[in-house]
């Protein structure tokens, strides 16, 4: 993974927050992981540190109050190419909802939706940022 590459974790719960981050650090190493509660919480982050990274992992949780896993892709889609470029999307979910699993592999912007807890081994491998 670069140096510069930042990983933004978009999830309201809390476990999921902490064993998502110590699974990432423990398998990644010391990295800059900013977490966020929601999808509405993330366009935000989005906007106030477009200028910190040149690459961005978005993990994206689905089931969310406020702005859901979704409704974030379609306020995504609308940034500037700017905010976007250099980033990668990855959803988490433990949904087992066919239609959400099925508009989370259609979706462009999706690298790949994996089932929590995160498995960080692979994510590694599908990393190109």
């Amino acid at each position: 993974m670069k140096p510069d590459c930042c990983i933004l974790l978009i999830e309201d719960n809390i476990i999921d927050q902490l064993v998502t981050t110590k699974l990432l650090k423990k398998t990644l190493g010391d990295l800059d992981i900013s977490v966020v509660n929601n999808g509405r919480e993330g366009i935000e982050w989005l906007h106030e540190h477009e200028k910190d990274y040149h690459s961005l992992i978005i993990l994206l949780d689905i089931k969310m109050p406020v702005m859901d896993g979704f409704e974030f892709l379609s306020r995504y889609d609308s940034l500037s190419e700017d905010i976007k470029s250099g980033t990668e999307i990855f959803m988490l979910s433990s949904t087992l909802d066919a239609t959400d699993i099925k508009k989370a592999n259609e979706n462009n912007y999706v690298k790949k939706l994996f089932s929590k807890p995160l498995p960080v081994q692979q994510l590694k491998e599908m990393i190109t940022v």
